[in-house]
């Protein structure tokens, strides 16, 4: 299994990285929350992974915090919650920010995040509750910064947002709202991500 990875980040576009490690190029999926810390193209990245192996491909995930990367592996063992869903869930909060809402009981705003219905956010209530007590870590929600490749902070925002899995509308909905002059592409995403989760 591949449990690290420490390299040159070569390529980050939502949600894909490609990082050379002694001359082999590892493609990685990754949240938003990841995507926040990271170095600029060309900078030494470290990421916690985990290998996903299936019949017809090998998935690479990387995490900026061992907590992530834990709760990551505690979702997908949740029937209904796929990898893709599962970043969508760190992409949208911070681990505790998630363990507040399992606690909580919140089946509105976990409905909020792409590919999670009543039933899944229910399942996810119930089977979460005892395990996201011992992934939590106390830590505020990930700020960090990144360099934007496009020039246009709006743009790459809407792309990223579409990677995650929101609908087009919604994403025009959501980035329209979360944008201010100046902002950056790291900036619009985490707002428009906070707005979607705890907004009906």
């Amino acid at each position: 299994m591949i449990g690290r990875l420490k390299g040159i980040l070569l390529t980050k576009q939502p949600p894909w990285l490609l990082i050379e490690v002694a001359g082999v190029g590892y493609e990685v999926e990754a949240p938003m929350s990841t995507f926040y810390e990271l170095p600029p193209v060309g900078g030494e990245v470290l990421l916690h992974t985990h290998l996903a192996i299936k019949e017809d491909a090998h998935s690479l995930y990387g995490f900026a915090k061992e907590s992530e990367r834990g709760l990551f592996r505690s979702l997908v063992k949740v029937s209904g919650i796929g990898a893709k869903t599962a970043l969508a869930i760190l992409s949208g909060a911070s681990v505790d920010e998630f363990a507040r809402l399992i606690q909580n009981g919140d089946i509105a705003a976990l409905q909020r995040i792409p590919g999670i219905g009543k039933k899944t956010a229910e399942r996810l209530i119930v089977e979460m509750r005892d395990k996201v007590e011992g992934i939590t870590t106390g830590l505020a929600a990930v700020l960090g910064s990144r360099s934007a490749v496009p020039h246009d902070a709006v743009a790459e925002a809407t792309s990223a947002l579409q990677a995650l899995g929101y609908k087009p509308i919604e994403v025009t909905k959501l980035v329209h709202a979360a944008a201010a002059p100046g902002d950056s592409a790291e900036a619009i995403i985490r707002k428009a991500l906070k707005s979607a989760l705890r907004s009906g």
